[in-house]
């Protein structure tokens, strides 16, 4: 059984065919759209936005393991174990949620 406990195992399985294959398959599945936002009523999709600095689009969908890579590495390439995520969702399923930047005239009267 394939173990995905070190930064190096993981990276290889992200960077294998066979991930990349089933990833987009999973985003094809759920239409592009953020799933744990669908279920509150809204609507998260990939907009192809192109990072200057980053050089590449910016990334604002991901699949996510629904079980862990880590501790059910037998799932790792099993579909009904992916969902499509934003960003902001899956920093808050893996607790890395960041404060975010308050504009203090957000809620002022437009006119």
């Amino acid at each position: 059984m394939k173990e995905y406990k070190t930064l190096e195992q993981k990276r290889r399985f992200y960077d294998s065919k066979e991930w990349k294959q089933i990833r987009e398959e999973a985003k094809q599945r759920d239409n592009y759209e953020c799933q744990p936002c669908k279920r509150r009523g809204l609507v998260r999709i990939d907009t192809n936005e192109y990072s200057k600095s980053a050089k590449r689009k910016k990334i604002q969908l991901v699949v996510h393991h629904i079980q862990e890579l880590e501790d059910h590495p037998t799932l790792a390439l099993e579909i009904d174990n992916l969902e499509t995520v934003c960003v902001d969702c899956h920093n808050k399923e893996h607790g890395r949620e960041f404060e975010r930047n308050v504009n203090k005239w957000e809620m002022d009267e437009k006119w």
